[in-house]
């Protein structure tokens, strides 16, 4: 059921479609009370609807919120304060688990306060897809999938116990089990609706714009379907399933207009990589970006997705695009109801959302424009997805970046038990993965292509190319199998290994342990060539330094040439069964070639039967026998699942928050420090804080999984937080990885916390620029809380991290005027006291005293990244669940 607001401007009206009657909240009628919108960018529409539907005479929204919308087109800035609601919420498992986790806790929490432990539901639709869970642990062979699942349930059994617990005890909860495909292609593909219907408080129907917040960043792929979503932390993501609206300023809206047709062999994957360097450099960054223009014409549905996709990698909020013929296509091809269908065109156009070329331009903040006819064939990397480099040019980049890494002159060296050696650029990792190109058909038949003409030369990956496929929908094996591509594809080594997430987030699996040994032993540079969207350091394998990020087709093209220290374009990519050398264009398919493949491999019917009954899972799954139940049974001695601190000897009332006195730092960092590196999702090393509590509660080596497995269990959490191995504390110069020092005494991140913790001594983290940047991690904000980090000073923060850091009760604050760590001379033997805390108002300046090692004293004014009224709650609460729970109590 929706709760709907008071209507106070009279917008509520019905319209039928397919003999179907609802009602709707014109903007139309809007129009005529808070004037012209016409030229309101289709995503900001979105929320003016949100707004008029849930207007309740200023509780919550009041009309001016309305009108401050209109009045936006005046003055297209970062505007005042709204309170919005997202229709739905979705998961993915490794940021799922904890939500359930602190679900399951607030039950326990609102029973201890003499509550009702039923108001711990999730008010709205909630859909979570187990897809972070699989690892590449077998590739290269027929089996590697059906083995790959068999590990996969065995290592988190434990896990998806406690998540079928969740689907059968909390109201619209829905569990989509492991390999099924990638949440946010799964969204695409079957949950998604475009125009969203429920029923009102009065019983009926109300159709509005499908909109969503995600606990996984790429949330916005969906903004390609015409669908407002966007990555949230897991504790935003609870207050919202709770009832809460997300609190947000009236974003600014850039603008991004395409004009011309892309050229011959130049795909989707390289106009994305062009406009992510492009997004960067502009700076979008707590923005709404919307693509319009001509060129959008050329560009398919599945395009627009791998362009809504990657937003957090250009650091936008969303990447938004309207409704038009290609939208209602893509709805009828992946198998939604005509009916449906017919709602969708109707309300659209009805609300003034459909994309035209005769509307008029809308009014945006900034714009920028690209003819995509000068797009050409490109990487990113070796470090950043924003790292933009022409085809032609990679060798040229590794060998600048990676220089102060390793010795050009270095010579190969042999692999033990091998009969080949390995050297410096070697690519060790060819993958095609994650949610950005396999919802794509156009780049994986393009892949497919590749691998049949690489075959019919009789081409193979280099031995030492651990090679993968793993594709976000089970729908993309049908449409391969059919054109007749995968049997090219296993035979260069792309075998089918699982449907989820797997490299892109690290879950790339070990290398061949001789492999693994001649690169570290001898220090080599080794490269991966992914067709994901992150290639952060430490973040795809330990073993890799240089990661690239590439359309499908090239990932298979490097597997074949393996390496990226010779040009592309102008040697070989290997020798053919004649012994004839074979270039990139001789096996590189033309656009005609795609789109003709395409044409007759995809059809409506493999969607219907792939999505017929989602929800059902395999033989493992359907064997999992849970009951559901008020509150959760929590197993004494867990590994994986505990109830966590958050909640412990609370009361109704909280207590008044304490000035920040004589805090100690405990890392100081330098620029783009991700979530990555504050909070690891991969391997879990054996002799840090986190693998010497698993061998200390009897788990061997082989079971540690990976941390974002073992998201649901805060004692490996918190030990994790800050372990990255390739973190950089300037703390402790020449050292790479997690640490820190206790006056003079250097340890592990997690154990100086400890002694500071022991001291009663608070922490303060201190960093530069883009703070923050990438996965919507909740336990980059939770880790940092629990570790007993008050306050984190920045440059600029990445708006997620931002966000979770004041749910958690951390203070952000940001350095002004330009001064920084270093021109301001703060090292780790500094001492930070902040006092007025409890008196906090939004964006105030806040001084900061400082106190250097030889006793002197200078204060600086930082900004107080506490940006709503309702952030200052959450925060003088403790956090956001602490807040919602106290309300929900009362």
């Amino acid at each position: 059921m929706t709760q709907v607001g008071q209507d106070t401007l009279g917008t509520r009206s019905t319209m039928t479609v397919g003999g179907k009657t609802v009602a709707y909240y014109s903007l139309k009628k809007a129009s005529e009370k808070i004037g012209d919108i016409s030229k309101l960018p289709f995503s900001m529409k979105v929320l003016l609807e949100n707004l008029l539907r849930f207007e309740d005479g200023g509780f919550t929204v009041s009309t001016a919120d309305v009108q401050a919308i209109a009045d936006w087109q005046k003055n297209p800035t970062t505007g005042e304060e709204i309170q919005y609601r997202p229709a739905r919420v979705l998961l993915q498992d490794f940021t799922g688990v904890p939500c359930v986790v602190d679900l399951a806790a607030m039950r326990d929490a609102i029973a201890s306060l003499g509550g009702d432990t039923s108001k711990i539901n999730p008010l709205v639709p909630v859909n979570l897809v187990i897809d972070h869970s699989v690892m590449v642990d077998e590739f290269g062979h027929p089996k590697a999938f059906e083995e790959n699942m068999e590990i996969e349930y065995q290592r988190n059994m434990e896990r998806y116990d406690f998540l079928k617990w969740g689907s059968k005890s909390l109201a619209n909860f829905y569990a989509v089990p492991p390999g099924t495909g990638i949440c946010h292609q799964v969204n695409l593909e079957n949950i998604a609706q475009s125009v969203w219907t429920s029923k009102d408080q009065n019983g009926e129907t109300v159709a509005y714009f499908d909109t969503c917040v995600g606990t996984d960043s790429h949330t916005t792929m969906v903004n390609g379907l015409g669908v407002l979503g966007w990555g949230v932390g897991g504790i935003e993501a609870e207050a919202a399933m709770l009832g809460q609206p997300v609190s947000m300023l009236i974003p600014e809206v850039v603008g991004f207009k395409f004009t011309g047709e892309l050229k011959e062999g130049v795909t989707a994957t390289d106009l994305v990589l062009t406009c992510t360097s492009m997004l960067r450099k502009h700076g979008v960054v707590g923005r709404f970006v919307e693509y319009y223009g001509p060129g959008l014409a050329g560009l398919t549905l599945a395009d627009r997705a791998t362009l809504a996709n990657m937003a957090p990698e250009y650091g936008a909020t969303c990447g938004f695009f309207g409704i038009d013929d290609k939208t209602l296509d893509y709805l009828r091809l992946t198998g939604r109801e005509e009916d449906q269908i017919a709602l969708v065109e109707a309300y659209a156009k009805e609300q003034g959302f459909w994309m035209d070329p005769s509307n008029p331009e809308p009014v945006f903040s900034s714009t920028l424009e690209l003819d995509l006819s000068t797009v050409v064939p490109s990487l990113a990397g070796p470090k950043r997805p924003q790292d933009w480099v022409a085809l032609p040019e990679v060798d040229d980049v590794f060998n600048k970046d990676m220089a102060e890494v390793y010795k050009k002159a270095q010579t190969r060296v042999p692999v033990e038990g091998k009969d080949f050696d390995l050297g410096d650029g070697d690519v060790m990792i060819a993958a095609i993965t994650s949610c950005t190109n396999t919802s794509n058909p156009g780049v994986l038949v393009a892949a497919g292509l590749v691998a049949k003409k690489a075959d019919e030369f009789g081409l193979k990956p280099k031995p030492w190319v651990k090679t993968s496929l793993a594709p976000g929908s089970q729908v993309v094996t049908d449409y391969l199998e059919k054109a007749g591509l995968q049997p090219h594809l296993d035979n260069v080594g792309f075998n089918l290994v699982g449907y989820g997430c797997t490299t892109c987030i690290g879950n790339s699996g070990p290398l061949a342990e001789p492999i693994s040994k001649a690169i570290n032993e001898n220090g080599l540079v080794a490269a991966a060539v992914i067709s994901g969207n992150r290639n952060f350091e430490g973040r795809v394998s330990p073993d890799v330094r240089a990661n690239f990020l590439a359309s499908p087709p090239l990932v298979v093209a490097y597997a074949l040439k393996g390496t990226v220290i010779e040009d592309f374009i102008t040697t070989p990519i290997g020798t053919g069964k004649d012994g004839q050398d074979v270039f990139l264009k001789d096996i590189w398919p033309t656009n005609q070639e795609v789109y003709d493949t395409m044409a007759t491999c995809m059809d409506r019917a493999m969607f219907q039967a792939r999505y017929a009954d989602v929800y059902k899972g395999d033989a493992h799954w359907q064997a999992i026998d849970v009951v559901g139940s008020d509150t959760y049974s929590w197993r004494a001695g867990s590994t994986y699942v505990a109830n966590p601190p958050y909640f412990e000897g609370m009361e109704m009332t909280p207590a008044p928050v304490s000035d920040i006195i004589e805090a100690k730092p405990l890392l100081i960092l330098g620029d783009s420090i991700t979530t990555d590196h504050i909070s690891p999702a991969g391997s879990i090393k054996a002799d840090s804080p986190a693998g010497q509590w698993l061998m200390e509660h009897q788990v061997a080596k082989a079971d540690f999984n990976s941390y974002g497995a073992r998201r649901g269990h805060h004692e490996v959490m918190m030990r994790g937080t800050f372990a990255n191995i390739r973190i950089k504390n300037e703390m402790v110069p020449g050292i790479e990885g997690g640490m820190s020092r206790f006056g003079d005494e250097v340890g592990a991140v997690y154990d100086v916390a400890m002694k500071h913790k022991a001291a009663g001594t608070p922490m303060i983290v201190v960093a530069g620029k883009e703070y923050g940047t990438g996965s919507s991690r909740d336990w980059a904000a939770k880790g940092t809380n629990l570790l007993g980090v008050r306050v984190v000073i920045v440059e600029s923060f990445e708006r997620i991290h931002r966000s979770n850091l004041v749910g958690m009760g951390v203070l952000p604050l940001q350095f002004k005027d330009g001064q920084t760590r270093t021109s301001l001379g703060l090292d780790g033997d500094c001492s930070f006291t902040i006092k007025g805390v409890a008196d906090l108002k939004p964006q105030q300046d806040v001084e900061v005293e400082v106190t250097k090692a030889d006793g002197s004293k200078f204060t600086f004014t930082a900004l107080c990244r506490i940006d709503t009224a309702n952030e200052v709650e959450y925060f003088m609460n403790g956090g956001i669940l602490q807040y919602v729970l106290r309300k929900l109590a009362a």
